[in-house]
């Protein structure tokens, strides 16, 4: 089945936000007439956040600027005779095109855009533009790099190419990031159709580096315009525009039609792992086909750093995080893609293993042992970058338990042993002698005091059920995981494991935290029921059911706020009332997503319309696809053989049948993965 796009825009309203353009790697805002310079982002690529002074990501020169003239008009300084007539973006291949008109006075254009980010080379993005004029005219057509309003130095402008007799490419150069933290680089090369047009460069240094081709145009001849664009933060390479230069003209010698087949290719099997809604309508389809889009086009296994809250996505309308790797990663992003781009799940898990000294020292800092992974992680080191005093750093500890649940799961799911023992058991090790040093042995077994938990609420607690359940899981995964990795299990893990302290009810429901009341700030939180599910916490049958049935009494004043919304339709789902959990779907992630091109904002517009409209949102979307995979298959991943992962029931909302993956991926082997609403667990075929 052919993913569904998003309808196309035929008319641009202030309010919408630009089409995301992404291969992980590089990140895009293309404006709906591209030659508008938009905004690009580069993974890896830090700077200083102008109002808190901490470390942030950074803006980058645009790589695939352009300009158009028609005797002499410019579309940059005449953007009233522009008329957009079209702006689709094709899911299937990771394409936006862009048709427009410009009317000049004398004589008329009809312009073509094609942008995409290629993921074969993943610091490439290249544009095609392609002009038909209505009658004679002169044309200009210009194609480069733009630095224009990017925050930051420029240090380095060239067009020769050094060290070569020949300009290999239109130009290069070097930008350092504001606050002098990073410097990336940029070039690019320029092909046009008409080998006798006259073509300058632009040498003005504060004006974009430019190559522009300069034609008598005929009436009804087209005429195009190819350019690449390369990117390189200084994360990838010491002397990022030598090596910017060196990609441009690689790409150029691959060639512009062999790099969009390839990229084409690459997306036709990162779709075999899309989750098909069997008998749903249309709608959900399309809703998870672009979830699945913005989640995949957001990651690439060649990034220098993890993926951002918003991907390589950001507009000036709000801060998008600064860029910071938070535990949403972990918890909702990464599951997914365990299952359907390993590869990519274990770059995001490579991020925190190679940032591990940063969280000892955060521990050591804090007054424990161990691995305290930070609240807000900072791309070079991980370093804890949260802004002003940090108050959710002081008392948000359940990250190191969200990464350590993540590092646990990649490798049950792949068997990666070497790499375990390399990457993985560090980690493991760290985070459990820091939960082992943070708990507090009681009468009533180990306590943790004084934390925050998922709500984020003002005030700290004693025993939050969401870090308490998720130090048992995680207590009990390193020891299950220590000999495959070459080490003992340690006997005070395991009894931490089975002794943590649950704050539960004489109703049998597992409150939120010591002394919890339903009416306290954010007490509809259900910070409990994400113990459950996805953090896979077991509980006795009847606990279980109680906990649902309360937090969902809940739901009605919870649904609307980010994350955790996405998640609600699983645990009605869980407790067969189908209704119900298509309602909460509906609420919890249909109505997040809004126009133009799916977009999966980050708080529901309509309950929060104080808030910044910003997205596309990693932990909503990560959430709904755990919901598809994870939750409605009754799937967990474990230390049986694959299908033994599914486990429970499946029940699905009204109207849906069931939950199909053509491939996933278990223990390095494709697998194919079925749910029907009323069979008794989930199908996990091995197909080779």
């Amino acid at each position: 089945m052919t993913p569904i796009s998003p309808p196309p825009v035929k008319e641009w309203q202030p309010r919408y936000l630009p089409a995301y353009l992404s291969n992980g790697i590089i990140g895009l805002r293309v404006r709906a007439i591209p030659m508008v310079s938009g905004v690009a982002m580069l993974n890896g690529f830090a700077g200083e956040d102008p109002d808190s002074g901490a470390e942030a990501f950074a803006r980058a020169p645009y790589p695939v600027a352009g300009e158009l003239e028609i005797d002499g008009l410019s579309v940059r300084h005449a953007p009233e005779r522009v008329r957009l007539r079209e702006q689709s973006y094709d899911f299937a291949t990771g394409e936006l095109t862009t048709r427009f008109q410009f009317d000049a006075g004398a004589a008329r254009g009809e312009i073509e855009v094609l942008t995409f980010c290629s993921r074969q080379f993943p610091m490439l993005a290249l544009q095609e533009v392609r002009v038909t004029v209505d009658r004679a005219c002169d044309l200009t057509i210009a194609g480069g790099v733009d630095h224009g309003g990017v925050p930051g130095t420029l240090e380095e402008r060239g067009t020769r190419t050094r060290g070569s007799d020949e300009n290999a490419v239109g130009g290069s150069l070097r930008w350092r990031s504001h606050g002098g933290l990073a410097t990336c680089g940029a070039a690019y090369v320029t092909e046009f159709s008409d080998r006798a047009a006259e073509h300058t460069l632009e040498y003005n240094e504060l004006k974009p580096l430019m190559t522009r081709y300069r034609v008598r145009a005929r009436g009804g001849r087209r005429y195009r315009l190819r350019q690449i664009g390369a990117l390189v933060s200084e994360a990838m390479h010491s002397q990022p525009d030598l090596q910017a230069v060196r990609l441009a003209w690689a790409g150029q010698e691959r060639g512009f039609d062999s790099l969009r087949r390839e990229n084409q290719d690459l997306w036709k099997e990162i779709w075999r792992g899309r989750p098909e809604l069997v008998g749903a309508p249309r709608r959900w389809q399309a809703l998870a086909d672009a979830a699945h889009f913005y989640l995949q086009t957001s990651v690439h296994p060649s990034s220098p750093t993890s993926t951002y809250m918003f991907g390589l996505a950001y507009w000036p309308n709000y801060h998008y995080y600064r860029g910071h790797t938070m535990w949403d990663i972990e918890m909702f992003a990464v599951p997914p893609l365990v299952l359907t781009n390993p590869d990519a799940a274990r770059t995001l898990l490579e991020y925190r293993s190679d940032r591990l000294p940063a969280a000892r020292h955060n521990a050591s800092m804090n007054g424990y042992r161990g691995a305290q992974f930070p609240w807000e992680s900072s791309l070079r080191s991980g370093d804890e970058a949260s802004p002003g005093e940090g108050a959710a750093s002081a008392h948000e500890h359940h990250v190191s338990l969200d990464i350590g649940f993540a590092f646990s799961q990649f490798l049950h799911a792949t068997h990666d042993w070497e790499w375990g023992r390399e990457r993985a058991w560090p980690v493991l090790r760290d985070v459990a002698e820091w939960v082992e040093s943070r708990v507090t042995p009681t009468k009533r077994g180990f306590e943790i005091h004084r934390v925050n938990g998922i709500a984020e609420t003002e005030g700290v607690v004693d025993n939050n059920a969401f870090v308490n359940m998720a130090a048992a899981v995680v207590m009990r995964e390193v020891n299950a995981l220590a000999e495959p990795l070459g080490h003992a299990p340690r006997s005070e893990w395991d009894r931490i494991a089975h002794e943590v302290f649950l704050p539960i009810r004489g109703d049998k429901v597992i409150a939120n935290y010591d002394g919890y009341r339903a009416d306290a700030e954010k007490g509809e939180t259900p910070e409990a029921l994400a113990a459950l599910f996805p953090l896979t916490y077991q509980c006795p049958d009847e606990v279980e059911r109680a906990t649902i049935e309360f937090y969902l009494g809940l739901a009605d004043q919870y649904v609307g706020a980010p994350m955790l919304s996405a998640l609600l339709g699983v645990y009605a789902a869980r407790l067969g009332d189908r209704e119900r959990s298509l309602e909460l779907f509906e609420r919890g992630y249909g109505d997040f997503v809004i126009d133009p091109f799916s977009i999966t904002a980050e708080y529901q517009p309509q309950v929060f319309p104080e808030q910044p409209v910003a997205g596309p949102f990693t932990a909503n979307i990560g959430g709904f696809l755990t919901s598809c995979l994870y939750g409605l298959t009754g799937l967990r991943i474990g230390a049986g053989d694959p299908p033994s992962w599914c486990e429970r029931p499946i029940s699905m909302p009204t109207g849906w049948d069931g939950v199909h993956v053509e491939r996933i991926w278990a223990r390095g082997r494709p697998a194919s993965l079925t749910a029907r609403h009323g069979d008794t667990h989930a199908a996990l075929e091995l197909l080779d």
